[in-house]
């Protein structure tokens, strides 16, 4: 080949390549280059490796923000505390007197409530402590409860949520517990990795009966209830939470509305908890599939008082798990109340506040320990559940069916059990 017909190769090849270069996207010479290399082994191994060490450097990054975002929000949190100090100490406690039955020792909910929790009432005290002078209906009609749209709801705890953190005890119980005085935190394991630790996954599948909602005290009712409306009750809200967990979670629910505190057309909840449980108890008999028992309750508070939040957008009562240890500090161990499950029921109610305190962390109130039983001792993931008080709306309790309904659910699933 002469010098002129290289010359002449050379000049088509750079005509070539500028062609190319000019081409649309799709055919630019960069693209095609990469289409063609992407065909050899090689350069596709290390183009894998080098998107393989981007994540790795990512995860280690975003591991970073989270640890420095978590010390950032505890000392907020730490702030927020120290502010409010010493003036939401405790109020005092007024004790039921008398009768050897179950009901007439249980609820001593008269006690303060810790400082340290968000949007936290000064006294708590026992739905039955409430009179019907203190229920007082209105005529006012409740919207009809559609059930919500999914939402994409993300973590964003207010509390440091680290392994560290939760393993300090005095952190954990300042933060996650009230105890009543008539009880003693220590007559239990109060450990959160343990309780993190447990698996509450369902083993039996919806075609079956998985959860069972009943209500104690049965006639419990809000600030606008209309006289003598089922919907306006805590049963009301037990039909909210039942299509909640059956429509949108998949979940066979059996909803209890019997009256137990009723007896003869009049209000009395002496006995209301042996009723309960002695019934409750023959239905999970007939339905062993069951795994998940709930005691729905509204609490009862100071008049002026209001458990409120905003939760997407909704105004949403506040809600209060309650516990109970089978222990008094003036008998010790109760031995007529015995209780297998009392860890477990622990580590279920510190799963579903834990939930609460990711994604939903203004909604909670925390987990108040207390010296009785409470019919708990029923299953494992029995709970007592507080939802709202008297002087919540209906729909502002029903609209708190809604987030309870997703932190159950995420138990349920075992989903971020630990950051």
């Amino acid at each position: 080949m002469t010098k002129v017909q290289k010359a002449f190769c050379v000049f088509l090849c750079l005509c070539f390549f500028a062609v190319l270069a000019m081409l649309p996207e799709p055919f630019s010479l960069w693209e095609t280059l990469q289409n063609v290399y992407r065909q050899f082994p090689l350069y596709y191994f290390i183009e894998e490796k080098a998107q393989e060490t981007w994540l790795e450097l990512d995860g280690e990054t975003l591991a970073e923000i989270g640890k420095r975002n978590g010390e950032y929000l505890g000392e907020l949190a730490e702030a927020e505390r120290n502010l409010e100090g010493e003036n939401n100490r405790t109020e005092a406690i007024n004790e039921k007197e008398g009768g050897v039955t179950e009901e007439e020792r249980e609820k001593n909910l008269n006690s303060s409530s810790n400082d340290n929790f968000n949007n936290k009432e000064d006294k708590i005290i026992t739905s039955e402590t409430q009179s019907d002078n203190e229920e007082q209906p209105t005529s006012e009609t409740q919207p009809a409860n559609t059930l919500p749209q999914s939402t994409i709801v993300l973590p964003h705890p207010i509390l440091d949520l680290s392994r560290n953190k939760l393993s300090d005890y005095e952190y954990l119980m300042n933060n996650f517990y009230i105890v009543d005085e008539n009880t003693d935190a220590s007559a239990v394991k109060i450990n959160a990795s343990e309780f993190l630790a447990e698996d509450f996954s369902l083993s039996h599948g919806p075609l079956e009966p998985q959860i069972l909602i009943y209500h104690s005290h049965s006639q419990e009712t809000f600030s606008d209830s209309r006289e003598g409306e089922e919907e306006d009750s805590i049963v009301g809200v037990g039909n909210y939470l039942t299509s909640l967990l059956t429509e949108k979670y998949g979940y066979q629910v059996i909803h209890i509305k019997e009256a137990f505190d009723m007896m003869s057309g009049e209000l009395d909840r002496n006995k209301a908890y042996d009723y309960a449980g002695d019934y409750v108890e023959k239905v999970l008999e007939e339905n062993p599939s069951v795994e998940v028992v709930i005691d729905l309750h509204r609490d009862g508070i100071d008049e002026d008082r209001r458990l409120v939040t905003e939760i997407n957008g909704k105004e949403t009562a506040q809600i209060l798990f309650y516990n109970g240890l089978s222990y008094t500090n003036t008998q010790g161990q109760v031995s007529y109340l015995p209780n297998p499950y009392i860890q477990d029921n622990l580590a279920f109610s510190f799963q579903l506040e834990y939930q609460a305190a990711l994604y939903y962390p203004t909604f909670y109130r925390g987990i108040y320990l207390a010296g009785l039983r409470y019919n708990l001792h029923l299953r494992k993931r029995a709970l007592l559940l507080e939802a709202g008080a008297q002087t919540n709306t209906v729909q502002e309790v029903k609209n708190a069916m809604e987030p309870f309904a997703d932190i159950l659910n995420r138990v349920l699933k075992g989903s971020d059990k630990q950051n």
